[in-house]
């Protein structure tokens, strides 16, 4: 037998045992496995966007977006990330950033373990802020202040 088509061989074998590894080891992660590693992904190598938060549903949050002139509705399951959303979900709406992937634009999130799109109001001002939201001063420093 040539010795290139013993390579071949051997390349090819080689391949074969690689993919059936890889899909071995695909076919043991969880769907909630999977679906954090895919929200993971896109948070690192994603592209930033504008989206407009149509509805919020239990643990869904609904979302439109346009990416090169295409017009694209997505969700996303929140479930286990319910702790990034605010006390009072009726602030939730209007629009959010999203990450999305330039490859498959289609592919996108609103949040994820390490990041979050939500645009929220800021907080109703409090009675120690002033109006451009500068904390008071210490009374001490006021005084000398004044002097």
């Amino acid at each position: 037998m040539p010795l290139s088509l013993l390579t071949g061989f051997v390349c090819l074998a080689s391949g074969i045992a690689l993919l059936r590894m890889g899909a071995a080891l695909r076919s043991h992660l969880t769907p909630e496995k999977r679906e954090r590693r895919r929200r993971l992904e896109i948070n690192l190598n994603g592209r930033l966007g504008d989206a407009l938060l149509t509805e919020f549903h239990e643990d869904t949050l609904y979302y439109t977006y346009d990416v090169r002139g295409v017009h694209y509705t997505a969700s996303q399951d929140i479930t286990g990330m319910r702790d990034q959303l605010p006390e009072d979900t009726e602030r939730l709406g209007g629009m959010v950033t999203i990450k999305y992937s330039g490859q498959n634009p289609a592919n996108s999130i609103l949040i994820c373990e390490e990041w979050s799109g939500l645009r929220l109001p800021p907080p109703k001002s409090s009675a120690d802020a002033d109006a451009i939201r500068h904390s008071a001063q210490d009374p001490a420093l006021a005084k000398s202040a004044e002097r």
